[in-house]
């Protein structure tokens, strides 16, 4: 109960932020949405880990609810680096192209 307490206001600390940035300007609509949603999230999946547990288990899994959303985060977590690396290379090839014709835009 003590865990859930202090993760909930961990969870505030971060929204908090979060509105302040937005207010702030520093973050887009989208952003603060994408955001948003997810500290919301984790605060539904820290107040309910006792369903979540029941539920896993349910499913067949032998780890606890915990377990699972741990492992889940880290495979959403590699997709989301798959996805920066992804646009990275774009941007890379996207200034490569740009600075291939102001070369040979300033040679003429």
């Amino acid at each position: 109960m003590i865990q859930q307490i202090l993760a909930a206001l961990i969870i505030f600390f971060f929204m908090g932020r979060l509105i302040r940035q937005k207010k702030q300007k520093k973050i887009s609509g989208g952003e603060f949405s994408f955001w948003f949603i997810f500290w919301s999230s984790v605060l539904l999946a820290t107040i309910f880990l006792k369903s979540i547990d029941s539920l896993v288990a349910n499913l067949g899994f032998s780890a606890s609810g915990i377990d699972v959303l741990i492992y889940l985060a880290v495979a959403v977590l590699f997709y989301f680096v798959f996805r920066l690396r992804i646009k990275q290379e774009k941007i890379e090839r996207d200034i490569t192209k740009i600075v291939r014709e102001i070369s040979l835009s300033d040679k003429k």
